[in-house]
């Protein structure tokens, strides 16, 4: 009889799929109030407030849970769910009674939040989001709807399907992942990922970047009459096509990795197109 009890009160403090549904509802809105003194801490807190509710049925525990989860947080959004589903897992096992305090479940926040961050970035605002704008406006500029459908579809399926499966994956695994997490797997991933992501923009550079120098560098009158102009954008395309924005390309690489500000590159370029527009050395 004892055994059957403690067995239903065990299994009452785990999540059910209402909860789990709930939670990742509410980590959709985790950049809703975020203030520059705690970062998401505020949306981190209600995305909790499921597990929380279904942990502790007394108002006091319930309250230094949330209280606990106020304090600073920030990574990427999107992999954050790993981080909520890895505290859901440490709270269930807090309430049913294992000793694991408050400096413990803000440690494991605290030293998931830079790693995840590594890994997300990259992956995510360094390579998704690029390489699907970058597809979607290269078919955009032919006039097809299908391009802005292959950026917002394609984010947001990558969106949802990241925080759902994340959070799972650190809800069922609790605390294990902390420690996988310390090895070199997560260095991997984001390895993979930029080359993923420079090996595409790369390949797109030239689709994406037009650049043309109308300059006449000879003119050939054949005995028909005909005439054969060389220009130097013809020279360019004769060595390798794309040549010039591929220099360019190489070129902001440089100034980024000398620490120049991206904003002044974009407007170094803008003024370098409207010289070169009103001088003639630079065409459409």
């Amino acid at each position: 009889m004892t055994d059957t009890t403690t067995a239903t009160a065990t299994a009452t403090k785990a999540l059910t799929k209402g909860d789990i549904r709930n939670i990742y509802w509410r980590s959709t809105t985790l950049l809703g109030s975020f203030n520059f003194e705690r970062m998401q801490a505020m949306g981190f807190c209600v995305t909790m407030i499921p597990a929380i509710k279904r942990f502790y049925p007394n108002k006091d525990d319930q309250a230094a849970a949330l209280e606990r989860h106020l304090e600073f947080f920030n990574t990427q959004p999107w992999v954050a769910s790993t981080v909520v589903g890895i505290t859901a897992a440490m709270e269930e096992e807090r309430a049913r009674g294992e000793s694991i305090d408050d400096a413990t479940i803000t440690n494991v926040k605290i030293g998931l939040m830079g790693p995840l961050a590594g890994v997300g970035d990259p992956i995510f605002w360094g390579t998704a989001r690029p390489v699907l704008a970058a597809l979607g406006a290269s078919l955009a500029l032919t006039g097809s709807i299908v391009g802005p459908l292959i950026f917002f579809v394609g984010i947001n399926l990558i969106r949802i399907l990241t925080r759902k499966y994340t959070f799972a994956l650190g809800y069922d695994r609790g605390t294990a992942i902390v420690r996988e997490a310390g090895g070199g797997q997560l260095k991997k991933i984001t390895q993979i990922a930029s080359i993923l992501g420079l090996f595409v923009m790369g390949a797109l550079v030239s689709k994406w970047t037009s650049i043309k120098f109308p300059g006449v560098v000879s003119t050939i009158t054949a005995a028909d009459g005909t005439k054969t102009v060389t220009t130097v954008q013809s020279i360019f395309d004769s060595l390798l096509p794309g040549l010039a924005a591929l220099g360019l390309t190489f070129l902001c690489m440089e100034l980024l990795r000398r620490k120049v500000d991206a904003l002044w590159i974009i407007l170094g370029m803008f003024a370098l197109g409207i010289l070169g527009a009103w001088t003639g050395w630079l065409g459409l």
